[in-house]
């Protein structure tokens, strides 16, 4: 913090050339940032190990590793995978654009570097970075079922909800790139669409479970967003529907509320609203001839178990 209160922003400079590091040092110092330097693509890896910065100034040409593996590595880290990284090279031909961009860059600096742009160009992606985050952390406490992936289907994050019913979809296998099973991958590639379609849900089956993927809207240049929803059908809703004379939906959401969903929940899982999830658990209640939400959970369970 500086003495006014005000968090100074962290960017970390990764360059080999001391006077580029030197430059970039005092140009980004003097217009209020907090600078970290690496002078290769191993020390930027060690050192945001231990300090994450918040945006990430990175030389795509360097002995050992280079730049692009570099930001390869550091986006295949959850934690670290919302980090912008701007590459500044003087390499300007279309490939190695491409290059930068495919390996997780959000931008790309041209060598010599204009002072001018080069503070446009943070301060942009630093405020985009933070809506991003914070569009996040409000997804993760409405507790939405929600996942982005990269455009080759890797998980760049999902919510604690959506990483729940994951793991409940594939057990001992945490929801990250690296351990995701390919046939949820490629689905999620499929569901994206192509030639400029729209991509229409999937749906991926597991241990008598179903869920469809929907892809709702692309979040950025390498970053598709999707919602899941677990399909039920037959079985036990239709028990519910049959022995205590619900209607589908009243029997859906009483499935669900057996199964300690709350209204947000069951509303995302159904696809409506969490006003609408009340009022058919009124009804629920009405018809069950109890008070509260644990009492019409109990039913169902003793009703659900008699039938087993």
């Amino acid at each position: 913090m500086t003495e006014s209160g005000i968090r100074r922003d962290t960017i970390l400079v990764v360059d080999d050339t001391p006077e580029t590091l030197g430059f970039l040092t005092d140009t980004l110092d003097h217009a209020g940032f907090t600078v970290l330097i690496a002078t290769d693509g191993e020390s930027a890896l060690s050192l945001v190990d231990q300090i994450t910065p918040d945006l990430v100034l990175m030389d795509a040409v360097m002995p050992g590793l280079d730049g692009f593996e570099t930001c390869r590595r550091l986006k295949r880290e959850r934690l670290l995978s919302h980090l912008p990284v701007i590459f500044m090279t003087g390499l300007s031909e279309t490939e190695h654009v491409v290059q930068g961009l495919a390996a997780g860059g959000v931008d790309y600096v041209p060598k010599p570097i204009v002072v001018e742009e080069l503070l446009a160009r943070i301060r942009v992606h630093l405020a985009n970075a933070r809506s991003a985050q914070g569009s996040r952390v409000a997804l993760d406490a409405a507790g939405r079922f929600l996942l982005a992936t990269d455009r080759l289907g890797q998980v760049l994050w999902c919510t604690p909800k959506a990483r729940q019913l994951l793991g409940e979809l594939f057990p001992g296998q945490d929801p990250h790139p690296s351990s995701l099973p390919q046939d949820l991958i490629d689905r999620l590639l499929h569901a994206r669409g192509a030639g400029g379609a729209s991509p229409g849900p999937q749906l991926i089956q597991a241990f008598g479970r179903k869920v469809e993927f929907s892809m709702l809207s692309p979040l950025g240049p390498n970053e598709l967003l999707f919602r899941l929803s677990e399909i039920i059908e037959g079985g036990d809703e239709q028990l519910l529907q049959r022995m205590l004379g619900l209607t589908g939906r009243e029997a859906d959401v009483l499935l669900w509320i057996s199964r300690g969903k709350s209204n947000r929940e069951i509303g995302e899982i159904l696809s409506i609203s969490p006003r609408t999830v009340n009022k058919h658990l009124e009804q629920v209640f009405v018809k069950l001839g109890v008070e509260n939400r644990a009492s019409a959970a109990a039913r169902a369970v003793r009703t659900m178990a008699r039938q087993a």
